[in-house]
């Protein structure tokens, strides 16, 4: 059974080194792009379900590679707006060692904040199963804010289950800006992830599992925290569900819990259980640190089984 999930974010340019190492003249690099939002949208249609991406992008080299891929990779980019004026977003992502990464974000002002609510399609948002969002989003400009409150408030409306990743950028606003927001798409949300530094903006508790609890008080059905390098807990409807992580080699934990999201999401569209969506959860997020890149090593439903040798779709 196919399931459909809508999602709308920041897409940006990457270049990214491809050796640790201070960088200067004639350093390696290697062109790609990144999006939280974008990348569970890729997962999940790798997953065998329907996504949609919105966003906007600029009329130029970075924005034609970001929809050019997503297509490619079968996700819906329909509403997607290219902006005649200003360029898309960069990253720079230097590995100063071996396992140190430096990111540099060139985005402010820029194509990709210029999201806004007209952008919103209320009829695609009805008709989802799922809509994701990220606390990227309604940082990134007053107008992205209200395109992402637009969304809200129609799946709302339309008892559509709202996913929220509180991803905390703090290059973007400040804890007490974040909290505030944040605080208020959570208590509208059915879904909601955090790791526990994340968690920190909007409770106080000694434990993973306080965190949740403390977070489930304000309204979500289902709280999911990312716990690393120690698995990850999912408290719903009061049962408290624990997921011990994958063991692999880490290559690049960039996008590991974005795909974690994207794993996760795809169970609640199998209509799978909270433990198989924990599972199929930390698969994706294996998968993801064992490849360079943010979404590049996202699996294909024939290929979940490679990591353990197990049945993931059992």
């Amino acid at each position: 059974m196919r399931g459909n999930l809508v999602t709308l974010g920041e897409a940006v340019g990457v270049v990214a080194a491809t050796e640790p190492g201070p960088l200067a003249p004639g350093a390696t690099m290697r062109m790609d792009f990144a999006g939280a939002e974008a990348t569970v949208a890729i997962g999940v249609s790798r997953l065998g379900h329907d996504s949609a991406w919105v966003g906007t992008v600029g009329d130029d080299a970075v924005g034609r590679m970001v929809l050019d891929r997503l297509r490619a990779e079968r996700v819906d980019v329909s509403r997607c707006r290219t902006d005649p004026e200003l360029p898309s977003g960069l990253m720079l992502r230097e590995r100063r060692t071996a396992d140190r990464i430096g990111v540099t974000y060139y985005r402010r002002g820029l194509a990709g904040s210029r999201l806004s609510a007209d952008d919103i399609d209320r009829a695609q948002i009805a008709a989802a199963q799922v809509l994701h969002l990220t606390g990227i989003t309604p940082a990134l400009s007053a107008s992205a804010r209200e395109a992402v409150h637009t969304a809200l408030d129609c799946a709302v409306d339309s008892g559509v289950t709202v996913s929220l990743d509180i991803n905390y950028r703090r290059a973007l606003w400040s804890p007490s800006e974040a909290a505030a927001e944040l605080a208020e798409l959570v208590s509208l949300a059915d879904i909601v992830f955090a790791g526990p530094e994340e968690a920190a903006l909007l409770v106080s508790a000694a434990s993973a599992a306080e965190m949740a609890e403390a977070l489930a008080a304000q309204g979500p059905s289902q709280v999911v925290l990312k716990l690393g390098a120690e698995g990850a807990l999912a408290l719903h409807d009061g049962e408290l569900i624990t997921q011990p992580p994958i063991a692999v080699t880490s290559v690049d934990p960039v996008g590991a819990g974005d795909a974690f999201v994207a794993g996760y999401l795809a169970g609640v569209l199998d209509g799978r259980s909270v433990r198989h969506r924990l599972d199929l959860a930390a698969t994706c997020g294996a998968f993801a640190v064992s490849v360079p890149g943010d979404w590049q090593g996202l699996p294909l439903r024939r290929e979940l089984g490679l990591l353990t040798g197990a049945d993931i779709n059992r």
